[in-house]
C-alpha cells in the first residue's frame, strides 16, 4: 500500500444539550454506555446497510467525538445537519485524527508524531477493525461485518435508522456472506471491488500479493485461489444470532 492510499481519518465533535439522544436514535451502539475509548460502530440508512463507519468515545457530558474516514466527512455533516436539524447540539469542523497503533491495537491520535498507517492498516485487516470509505457507503449490513462480534451493535436500545432490517436479519435470518481476512496473489484490489462473488471491503499490498477483508459466502472462498487467514476468535463466530 503506497502513501497516497494509506487509510486518513477525520474527527468531529458533536455537542449540546440533545447530543446523546440524537446520537442514540442514528447509531448502532447504546450511546448511554460509551466510556473514553473508541468503539466501532455504524450509522446505517433505511436499507440497513451502514452509510458511515464510525468509532466514538464519550469525551465529556453532553460531548462526544466521532472519527470517519477523511472521504465521508462531508456527506456525515450533511446527515447530521438534516437529521439534526431540531436538536440542541453543535457539530465542530473536522480535524485530522492520525491512525495508529497502542498496545498492538488499531486506534487514533491526534499528533503526526504517533502516525503509523501502514500499521495501523494492517493490524486492522489483521482484526477485522473494517474502515467504510466513499466506495463502500450503502455496500454492507453490519451483521455482514462481524459489526455484532465487535460489540459495536446494541439489539437492545431501541430505534434507530435502519434497525427494523437489522433487527429482522438478526432474529429471523443470517447474512449467507459475511466477513473473512485472506491473502492472494496479484495486483492489490480496491474497496469495493468485486472479484467474482467475493467483494472487497479493505485491502493492503504484502510483498507477496495482498490480504484483505472480503465479505463472500464460504463456497464462493473455496471455489477461488485465496487463502482464508483467522480472524480473533470472537469474529470466527458463526454469524447468525446465538441460540
Amino acid at each position: 500500500m503506497t502513501d497516497s492510499h494509506l487509510p486518513q481519518f477525520s474527527q468531529i465533535t458533536i455537542e449540546g444539550e440533545d447530543a446523546e439522544k440524537f446520537l442514540q436514535g442514528q447509531i448502532t451502539i447504546d450511546v448511554t454506555k460509551l466510556g473514553l475509548s473508541y468503539q466501532p460502530t455504524a450509522l446505517s440508512n433505511l436499507k440497513g446497510r451502514i452509510e458511515f463507519g464510525l468509532w466514538i468515545k464519550k469525551q465529556d457530558e453532553k460531548q462526544y467525538d466521532v472519527v470517519i474516514s477523511t472521504d465521508c466527512v462531508d456527506a456525515l455533516l450533511a446527515h447530521l445537519n438534516k437529521f439534526g436539524a431540531f436538536s440542541k447540539f453543535t457539530t465542530s469542523a473536522p480535524v485530522t485524527i492520525y491512525p495508529c497503533v497502542l498496545d498492538h491495537e488499531p486506534t487514533f491520535s491526534h499528533s503526526s508524531d504517533n502516525a503509523d498507517g501502514q500499521q495501523w492498516a494492517a493490524i486492522s485487516i489483521a482484526t477485522g477493525n473494517y474502515w467504510i470509505v466513499a466506495k463502500t457507503q450503502g455496500e454492507f449490513q453490519p451483521q455482514e461485518l462481524r459489526l455484532h462480534q465487535r460489540g459495536g451493535m446494541d439489539y437492545d436500545k431501541g430505534c434507530y435508522l435502519g434497525q427494523e432490517v437489522i433487527a429482522r436479519i438478526y432474529f429471523k435470518a443470517a447474512p449467507k456472506a459475511f466477513l473473512h481476512r485472506v491473502k492472494s496473489s496479484g495486483e492489490t484490489p480496491l474497496a469495493g471491488e468485486k472479484l467474482g462473488k467475493i467483494q472487497v471491503v479493505n485491502a493492503i499490498s504484502t510483498d507477496t500479493g495482498f490480504e484483505a477483508l472480503v465479505v463472500a459466502r464460504p463456497e464462493a472462498l473455496g471455489d477461488s485461489e485465496m487463502r482464508v487467514l483467522d480472524l480473533p476468535e470472537a469474529l470466527q463466530a458463526d454469524v447468525a444470532r446465538p441460540q
